[in-house]
């Protein structure tokens, strides 16, 4: 074992004595050791209920013969860090999570890992850390939150009881008393976000990945389940270990593309083509930018999920779960092993029922195409990704008229100042990986577009990206960003953009000679962060298109 580097010798009594300081006993030095990276914080509402997982993991690990140690991973509450400086902080604490889960396993010599996460960032950054370390791991996602319920009957969720309701408020379509009722209500307890934004989204494909057990990625927060779920996590990773079942062995190209498909067929959030960009990176698989948009023409969207649709994470659940989709999907999915011993197919097959009416045949899709697509043109001459199932129909060909902004603040001032009208694309620049830096979600502005009623007459684009939360025809993720000198850099006030959905097109409707002038009169802004280890970050981290890692250069 791993272990033993550090256990085994007499060279290595000074470690054994430390390790005794710690409380173990000699009989433990010949188990596995389990590493138990644990994402707990009293900061964020999916992690709050983590230390009643932990004890049902460590419970799991010491019953099939591991010994646990736990350690800890930080994590940033995307809701929370919204709309200020702080959301220049949530992408980039991917990478350190990844370097922080590898810097532990690698320096005490663990055996494996069981990696207890839930929001946006941290699943991903623990995924690449599992990916990259090639130890046996295994992911347990902490689990959706429930609905909120008012005295109606009426559902409540985050974003659009909190951000679009916050628009509507100034809109003056609910009082100040509804606003209140929203606020209180939007959030009942813990778990990630209850609509298919980031982190529910993650979870999902990370049990489709095959890298956590079935129900994992629905199971509620509150659930005994997800406690039996964190519980059988312990026991299995231990199996992992003796059978030295590593994450590559899981992390195929089949096994992306059936995430891809997962994906698309539930209409999920547009930060999960960056997060998988950058997890196939770091498990060897080649894996471009527009297999995303290959995959999408050929697999229809299956459900209508919160915030686009009508079906919150719970519904999910007992519809089917991420097996059901599996299943739906049919020849779809291509086998592929997972960390629970039966194979995509077998579990998929092992579903008896389904409620169609949440998770819709081939036959009955709730779209034809699934929920991204990838976009190219002369504003984006390497990508941009769209959530084309939360765009109306309306909104899927359009030509508007540029309103820029080199900030996410000042182009939110001015949709809440009612400066924004139909007909308007809203160009946010200079908010990509290294131009944020940090890539920012743009959800407010998005968010208020919709609540202000604005969803069908204005889009907005960006070298940003957006929550999971975001519906309407709102572009990300538009590469090489501005800051690169992408053209996005050089559209100006008044220029004539046509978006075409169907066509895949993002075009600025000037002439290629007027674009090169302005190009040659192009001057890089000063940096937005000149220090901090943000200031760093924006000097390694790659554009979108290749999933905003960062590299050694």
């Amino acid at each position: 074992m791993r272990s033993d580097t550090i256990t085994k010798g007499l060279e290595r009594t000074p470690h054994r004595a430390l390790l005794k300081g710690t409380g173990m006993p000699d009989s433990a030095m010949d188990k596995p050791f389990i590493g138990v990276a644990t994402s707990f914080t009293d900061l964020i509402p999916g992690h709050v209920g983590m230390r009643d997982l932990e004890r049902f993991i460590e419970k799991g690990v010491h019953s099939g013969g591991g010994y646990s140690l736990f350690f800890g991973i930080p994590g940033v509450c995307d809701g929370i860090s919204m709309g200020h400086k702080g959301m220049h902080y949530s992408l980039p604490t991917r990478e350190l999570i990844a370097d922080m889960v590898e810097s532990v396993a690698e320096a005490h010599r663990l055996d494996g890992l069981v990696l207890l996460t839930n929001c946006d960032k941290i699943t991903p950054g623990m995924l690449m850390a599992a990916a990259r370390l090639d130890i046996p791991c295994i992911v347990v996602t902490a689990g959706p939150m429930m609905s909120g319920r008012g005295q109606t009957g009426r559902k409540y969720s985050f974003v659009t009881d909190t951000f679009e309701a916050m628009a509507r408020y100034k809109a003056g379509v609910i009082d100040e008393k509804e606003l209140k009722v929203c606020e209180d209500n939007a959030c009942p307890g813990m778990g990630s976000c209850q609509g298919l934004f980031t982190a529910n989204t993650m979870a999902i494909l990370t049990e489709t990945l095959g890298m956590s057990l079935p129900r994992c990625g629905t199971a509620l927060a509150v659930s005994a389940l997800k406690r039996r779920i964190a519980y059988a996590s312990g026991e299995k990773i231990v199996d992992l270990v003796r059978n030295n079942v590593t994450p590559r062995s899981i992390l195929t190209r089949p096994a992306f593309e059936n995430a891809i498909r997962v994906d698309l067929a539930l209409g999920g959030s547009s930060n999960t083509v960056l997060h998988l960009l950058a997890i196939a990176r770091e498990a060897g698989v080649e894996l471009p930018l527009e297999t995303f948009d290959i995959l999408a023409k050929e697999t229809p969207q299956l459900a209508s999920m919160n915030p686009a649709g009508e079906h919150f994470m719970e519904d999910l659940d007992v519809a089917g779960g991420v097996a059901g989709v599996l299943k739906q999907l049919g020849n779809k999915i291509k086998d592929n092993p997972t960390v629970f011993g039966l194979s995509t197919l077998e579990l998929a097959a092992s579903v008896e029922n389904i409620d169609d009416t949440v998770i819709r045949s081939l036959d009955n899709p709730v779209k034809k195409e699934g929920g991204i697509a990838v976009l190219f043109g002369n504003l984006a001459p390497k990508g941009a990704v769209v959530k084309q199932s939360g765009v109306s129909a309306p909104m899927m060909q359009f030509e508007g008229t540029a309103r820029c902004f080199e900030t996410e603040e000042s182009a939110m001032a001015a949709i809440m100042e009612g400066k924004i009208t139909s007909g308007d694309v809203v160009v946010i620049r200079y908010e990509g990986p290294k131009g944020g830096p940090g890539m920012r979600e743009m959800l407010a502005p998005t968010a208020a577009i919709m609540g202000m009623g604005l969803g069908d007459s204005v889009a907005l684009i960006t070298d940003g990206r957006f929550s999971g939360g975001t519906r309407g025809p709102c572009i990300g993720h538009i590469s090489p960003e501005a800051a690169e000198g992408g053209p996005i850099a050089f559209v100006e006030e008044g220029d004539r953009i046509r978006l075409d959905i169907p066509g895949r097109k993002l075009e600025l409707l000037v002439s290629d000679e007027v674009l090169a002038a302005r190009q040659a009169k192009w001057v890089r802004p000063e940096p937005k962060i000149k220090g901090g280890w943000l200031a760093r970050y924006a000097k390694v981290v790659t554009s979108a298109h290749t999933g905003a890692v960062t590299t050694a250069e």
